[in-house]
């Protein structure tokens, strides 16, 4: 984080100041005002803050205010979160975090998700729920990454399911419990005293004697681009790109995996969106055509010139 900018933080402190009149604070206007605005009293009186540290700040020779005189001091300007970020950032602090989504998909995020039918794609939380996959993301990871929500969360699954790390070659599994311990220490500290994140942490230290050591080691990691490599039943081991797309408050993130197109791996994903995760065969019936997933998966390699 770059350093106070003590002359654009006084700058922007008397601009905002000059463009509230006192009825949009609850204030009289008190008679003619010489200036345009609030006076500097008035707001560091709804900032509950000394006049004088406030009109040191607006004359750029004040200390660096710390985030608990921003927060009141934001409210007192009225300003907007882009507002009060830019304030934040003028400070010298990270901005803080915005409104989290929770459980509800962002908008922005499902409408991408339903569009994307060539590209495997997921909808996760900052702590590894998954929360909505695309046909093709559940051809691809098949039954391991459900999104029931009793065993959606991806970082559990990984420490204790070994069916799960089955997915990965042996070489990568190492790789990835650091990749789920690192992120999600970084998640719980974005999140601070959410008990959520605590009682997640809690179980996983309980029951995984790998997870334990890992976390105690505070190695901290967003997860945003990558490699993933799996073995899938159907095509064999496919390498793909990982992509992560981040919603304004992170804590949902849109997962996207690509190959190369002409590639190999582009033509296994080509044969999974034939296959449809193979769901479709059991609804035909094994006596209709098309009904058996050997013969669904026969008809999809010949179809693709023997990819497979």
């Amino acid at each position: 984080m770059a350093g106070m900018d003590r002359r654009e933080l006084a700058d922007f402190l008397r601009r905002s100041r000059e463009r509230l009149k006192p009825s949009d604070v609850g204030l009289t206007d008190g008679g003619r005002r010489r200036t345009p605005g609030l006076r500097r009293e008035e707001v560091a009186m709804l900032a509950a803050m000394s006049a004088d540290y406030y009109m040191r700040l607006e004359q750029a020779r004040g200390p660096q205010p710390s985030t608990q005189v921003l927060a009141p001091l934001a409210r007192a300007l009225r300003l907007s979160e882009d507002e009060r970020d830019h304030l934040y950032l003028l400070a010298g602090h990270r901005p803080p975090a915005g409104r989290q989504a929770g459980d509800r998909i962002r908008p922005g995020l499902l409408f991408l998700l339903d569009r994307l039918v060539d590209t495997p794609a997921q909808i996760l939380t900052d702590i590894g729920d998954l929360l909505e996959q695309n046909n093709l993301a559940e051809a691809l990871f098949g039954g391991v990454c459900p999104t029931r929500q009793e065993d959606r969360n991806i970082v559990w699954r990984w420490f204790t399911d070994p069916a799960h790390r089955e997915e990965y070659p042996p070489e990568d599994r190492d790789h990835w419990s650091r990749v789920h311990a690192a992120d999600l220490r970084a998640a719980a500290a974005r999140r601070g005293d959410d008990p959520v994140v605590s009682d997640l942490v809690r179980r996983l230290r309980q029951v995984s004697a790998e997870f334990d050591e890992l976390w105690r080691r505070h190695e901290v990691g967003v997860r945003r681009t990558g490699r993933l490599r799996l073995k899938h039943p159907s095509v064999g081991l496919i390498d793909l790109e990982c992509e992560q797309l981040l919603s304004p408050a992170e804590d949902q993130h849109l997962m996207l995996y690509t190959a190369q197109p002409g590639s190999r791996n582009f033509e296994q994903l080509r044969l999974l969106r034939v296959l449809g995760g193979e769901r479709f065969v059991s609804a035909a019936g094994p006596d209709q055509p098309g009904g058996s997933v050997a013969a669904v998966h026969g008809q999809a390699v010949a179809w693709l010139g023997g990819t497979g």
